[in-house]
């Protein structure tokens, strides 16, 4: 039977996000507990905020009507701050190469809605917040593909003691340097000064790696004893008219070769986002064969409290039962943070979505595959696995699916939060379908160590998996 598709009423997405901060060798000996305690306040104060951006309908112009935020604008939003805090791997806080110098990537892609769809940008070292230099380009991408006007003189940029012609990113879905600094300033972005992303806590992780790799004690990339970030920041959501992004920001890895380009910025390894539609709902139908685990992390009475306000109500539905008369939409976006080289050999998080568009598997299935442990990205360290930090590393996203009947009416939607780790740990954070908001480091069946939620606090795995907030 031939399906004829026709465009009907827009379907009601509820908008999701998670966030992500890192990943990698993350143990109770390499995180004290005051330190815990820093990144959760962080990554659910981000997460609050984000929360309540991306649920705040604003005019765009004087002349438009209010509307919530675009997944591409709720996801950078989130990873800004992230860039803006320094217990993170990437801004202000980024890690150092080999030579004391910060270079810092970032990235973004939708699912659809913008020519260019992807972009990344790499090897800068002014940028304040790199991750709105890659919206910049993604959203000039429609004017850079379009007619050139030959008779227009391109505006030319100093950047530092270089002079480069920059009229605009042109058709390019990578820049590096100071041609992608040169366009941050064309954009009218924050510029700053390198040392604006010094931290003493990177500098002396810097220097203790290195002096453990004289010492013959491993790589200066990793360490055994010490978290030694590898991983970047990322954002993923999901807007009101089903369209996923992904955002994803780095320093990249500790001590890395200066001049080194990870998965971050390169399309398909760190990231990726796409759209495609069915015949029927094989994935819904696989998804129900599938016994899920149920969440660890609960926001507390007192926490959610304070995300009162931008918190949604439980959305409810019946899943439709299978029928060939039906066509449906999925959308997929995720972000991925650990040994970068490792997603740049398997091309790591494009390999989810093929999994989950050519086999018709859910898409949290196709990501455990691949980030999950004994995946393809532990695999792929070999006989090296735990002893470089090769092959480590953990993927966040969200899978959006719209069914709808043959004659184009809406009959269900429905989103999953999609998350694995392969390594010690991996710091993220994301609001349930439920309005619950959830930090985790850990798996959920590893109870967070005695004393790192204070005191009064259950520590009982038997009674909750994880950190749940009393």
């Amino acid at each position: 039977m031939e399906y004829k598709r026709q465009e009907t009423q827009p379907p009601s997405v509820k908008p999701r996000i998670i966030i992500h901060g890192g990943a990698g060798n993350i143990t109770s000996a390499s995180i004290p507990p005051e330190l815990y305690r820093q990144y959760r306040e962080a990554l659910l104060t981000i997460l609050s905020k984000t929360h309540s951006y991306m649920l705040t309908p604003s005019s765009r112009t004087a002349t438009t009507r209010p509307s919530l935020p675009s997944a591409l604008e709720t996801a950078t939003y989130a990873v800004s701050l992230l860039e803006d805090n320094p217990l993170f791997n990437s801004g202000h806080g980024a890690v150092f190469t080999r030579d004391g110098i910060n270079e810092l990537e970032a990235s973004v892609m939708v699912s659809r809605g913008f020519a260019k769809r992807a972009v990344g940008v790499m090897g800068l070292r002014r940028v304040r917040n790199p991750i709105l230099l890659a919206r910049r380009m993604l959203e000039h991408g429609d004017a850079d593909l379009g007619v050139f006007d030959k008779g227009k003189e391109g505006d030319h940029v100093v950047v530092g003691n270089g002079h480069v012609d920059v009229p605009s990113a042109q058709g390019h879905t990578q820049l590096h340097g100071v041609t992608a600094e040169a366009l941050a300033v064309k954009y009218e972005l924050d510029m700053v000064e390198p040392g604006y992303f010094f931290t003493q806590r990177r500098w002396d992780e810097h220097v203790r790696a290195l002096e453990r790799e004289r010492a013959g004690l491993g790589v200066g990339t990793w360490s055994a004893d010490e978290y030694l970030p590898q991983g970047t920041v990322g954002a993923v959501a999901l807007d009101g008219e089903g369209v996923v992004c992904c955002a994803t920001s780095t320093g990249g890895l500790t001590n890395k070769l200066t001049g080194r380009i990870g998965d971050t910025p390169t399309v398909g390894a760190g990231f990726w986002a796409e759209e495609w539609t069915e015949h029927g709902d094989p994935a819904g139908e696989a998804s129900r064969s599938i016994r899920r685990p149920g969440p660890a992390v609960v926001l507390s009475d007192a926490l959610r409290g304070l995300m009162a306000d931008c918190l949604p109500t439980p959305l409810l539905y019946a899943p439709v039962q299978a029928s060939p008369d039906l066509v449906t939409t999925r959308s997929f976006a995720a972000s991925g943070t650990g040994n970068g080289d490792s997603f740049l050999r398997t091309c790591a998080v494009r390999t989810v979505g093929s999994i989950a568009r050519f086999s018709g598997l859910p898409s949290a299935v196709a990501l455990t595959k691949v980030a999950g442990p004994s995946g393809d990205l532990e695999k792929s360290a070999g006989d090296r696995w735990g002893r470089t930090g090769e092959g480590e590393g953990g993927v966040i996203g969200i899978e959006s699916v719209i069914v709808r009947d043959i004659e184009g009416k809406v009959v269900e939607t429905r989103s999953d939060i999609l998350q694995d780790f392969n390594c010690g740990g991996m710091f993220r954070a994301w609001i349930d379908n439920n309005g619950e908001a959830f930090m985790r480091v850990w798996r959920e069946d590893q109870a967070v160590p005695v004393g790192y939620l204070g005191e009064g606090i259950p520590e009982n795995p038997h009674v909750w998996s994880g950190e749940k907030v009393a």
